[in-house]
Protein backbone atom coordinates (compact mmCIF):
# COMPACT_ATOMS: atom_id res chain seq x y z
CA UNK A 1 0.00 0.00 0.00
CA UNK A 2 1.29 3.91 -0.65
CA UNK A 3 0.63 5.98 2.04
CA UNK A 4 1.51 9.75 1.02
CA UNK A 5 3.93 11.54 3.11
CA UNK A 6 5.33 15.10 3.86
CA UNK A 7 8.63 14.74 6.46
CA UNK A 8 9.24 18.33 7.90
CA UNK A 9 11.62 16.88 10.31
CA UNK A 10 15.45 15.70 10.01
CA UNK A 11 14.99 12.35 10.71
CA UNK A 12 14.05 9.63 8.20
CA UNK A 13 11.04 8.66 7.29
CA UNK A 14 9.45 6.15 9.64
CA UNK A 15 10.43 2.16 8.55
CA UNK A 16 9.58 -1.48 9.38
CA UNK A 17 12.67 -2.47 11.35
CA UNK A 18 12.07 -6.46 10.59
CA UNK A 19 10.29 -8.63 7.34
CA UNK A 20 7.33 -9.29 10.55
CA UNK A 21 7.19 -6.00 12.25
CA UNK A 22 3.60 -4.42 12.77
CA UNK A 23 4.74 -0.86 13.47
CA UNK A 24 7.20 1.74 12.47
CA UNK A 25 8.72 3.70 15.21
CA UNK A 26 8.06 7.62 15.16
CA UNK A 27 10.69 10.28 16.35
CA UNK A 28 9.98 12.92 18.17
CA UNK A 29 10.72 16.52 15.86
CA UNK A 30 11.97 18.93 18.33
CA UNK A 31 13.97 22.03 18.85
CA UNK A 32 15.35 21.47 22.21
CA UNK A 33 14.89 18.71 24.62
CA UNK A 34 11.47 18.60 26.60
CA UNK A 35 11.44 17.32 30.50
CA UNK A 36 8.53 15.43 31.08
CA UNK A 37 7.88 15.26 34.85
CA UNK A 38 6.55 12.58 36.74
CA UNK A 39 2.58 12.24 35.66
CA UNK A 40 2.99 15.02 33.36
CA UNK A 41 1.85 14.49 29.76
CA UNK A 42 2.44 16.92 26.73
CA UNK A 43 2.02 16.27 22.74
CA UNK A 44 5.32 15.39 20.75
CA UNK A 45 4.97 16.32 17.29
CA UNK A 46 6.99 14.24 14.80
CA UNK A 47 7.19 16.01 11.52
CA UNK A 48 5.17 13.66 9.97
CA UNK A 49 2.28 14.77 8.17
CA UNK A 50 0.07 11.59 6.03
CA UNK A 51 -2.85 11.03 3.64
CA UNK A 52 -4.30 7.72 4.30
CA UNK A 53 -7.05 5.54 2.03
CA UNK A 54 -10.46 5.85 3.14
CA UNK A 55 -11.09 2.58 5.10
CA UNK A 56 -7.11 2.94 6.46
CA UNK A 57 -6.63 4.21 9.95
CA UNK A 58 -2.80 4.83 11.55
CA UNK A 59 -2.56 3.79 14.70
CA UNK A 60 -0.61 5.67 17.15
CA UNK A 61 0.93 3.35 20.06
CA UNK A 62 3.42 2.94 23.10
CA UNK A 63 6.96 1.51 22.43
CA UNK A 64 6.85 -1.07 25.52
CA UNK A 65 10.84 -0.76 25.76
CA UNK A 66 10.36 2.82 26.79
CA UNK A 67 7.27 2.00 28.67
CA UNK A 68 8.76 -0.93 30.57
CA UNK A 69 12.00 0.82 30.97
CA UNK A 70 10.50 4.32 31.93
CA UNK A 71 7.05 4.59 32.54
CA UNK A 72 7.12 6.67 29.20
CA UNK A 73 3.79 5.98 27.29
CA UNK A 74 1.55 6.74 25.18
CA UNK A 75 -1.68 8.59 26.67
CA UNK A 76 -4.89 7.61 24.44
CA UNK A 77 -3.65 4.68 23.00
CA UNK A 78 -3.68 3.52 20.89
CA UNK A 79 -4.43 7.34 18.94
CA UNK A 80 -6.57 7.09 15.69
CA UNK A 81 -4.91 8.93 12.58
CA UNK A 82 -8.14 8.91 10.49
CA UNK A 83 -8.17 9.51 6.45
CA UNK A 84 -9.30 12.58 6.39
CA UNK A 85 -6.52 14.03 9.02
CA UNK A 86 -4.07 16.59 7.37
CA UNK A 87 -2.33 17.72 10.38
CA UNK A 88 1.05 16.88 12.03
CA UNK A 89 0.91 13.79 13.70
CA UNK A 90 1.87 14.12 17.08
CA UNK A 91 2.15 11.76 20.35
CA UNK A 92 0.30 12.12 23.58
CA UNK A 93 3.33 11.09 25.99
CA UNK A 94 2.95 11.07 29.85
CA UNK A 95 5.57 10.18 32.10
CA UNK A 96 4.12 7.36 34.82
CA UNK A 97 7.26 7.53 36.62
CA UNK A 98 8.58 8.99 39.66
CA UNK A 99 11.49 10.56 37.83
CA UNK A 100 11.99 13.46 35.16
CA UNK A 101 12.08 12.12 31.90
CA UNK A 102 13.91 14.18 29.56
CA UNK A 103 12.63 13.62 25.52
CA UNK A 104 15.41 14.53 22.80
CA UNK A 105 15.44 15.51 19.43
CA UNK A 106 15.14 12.55 17.51
CA UNK A 107 14.35 9.83 20.33
CA UNK A 108 11.97 7.41 19.53
CA UNK A 109 9.13 8.16 21.27
CA UNK A 110 5.75 5.38 20.02
CA UNK A 111 4.58 3.18 16.91
CA UNK A 112 2.26 3.67 14.12
CA UNK A 113 0.75 0.54 13.03
CA UNK A 114 -1.59 1.02 9.33
CA UNK A 115 -4.72 -0.90 9.95
CA UNK A 116 -7.92 -1.53 7.67
CA UNK A 117 -11.03 -0.79 9.54
CA UNK A 118 -14.68 -1.32 8.69
CA UNK A 119 -17.63 1.40 8.97
CA UNK A 120 -20.54 0.03 11.19
CA UNK A 121 -24.25 0.81 10.17
CA UNK A 122 -26.82 0.16 13.29
CA UNK A 123 -29.72 -2.47 13.27
CA UNK A 124 -31.93 -1.66 16.23
CA UNK A 125 -33.54 -4.87 17.41
CA UNK A 126 -35.43 -5.57 20.65
CA UNK A 127 -33.04 -8.23 21.63
CA UNK A 128 -29.81 -9.80 20.81
CA UNK A 129 -28.73 -13.86 20.46
CA UNK A 130 -28.06 -16.09 23.74
CA UNK A 131 -24.51 -17.31 24.27
CA UNK A 132 -22.84 -19.03 27.04
CA UNK A 133 -21.01 -16.00 28.57
CA UNK A 134 -24.45 -13.76 28.09
CA UNK A 135 -24.04 -10.27 29.75
CA UNK A 136 -21.08 -11.53 32.07
CA UNK A 137 -18.10 -9.25 31.87
CA UNK A 138 -14.97 -8.03 33.52
CA UNK A 139 -13.60 -11.52 34.72
CA UNK A 140 -16.62 -13.18 34.32
CA UNK A 141 -14.99 -16.16 32.43
CA UNK A 142 -12.97 -17.06 35.87
CA UNK A 143 -9.70 -16.26 33.73
CA UNK A 144 -7.07 -13.99 35.70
Amino acid sequence: MQIKIINTSNHDLPHYETIASAGMDLRANLSEPRILKPLERSIVGTGLFIELPVGIEAQVRPRSGLAAKKGITVLNAPGTIDADYRGEIGVILVNLSNEDFTINNGERIAQLVIAKHERAEWEQVESLSETDRGAGGFGSTGVS
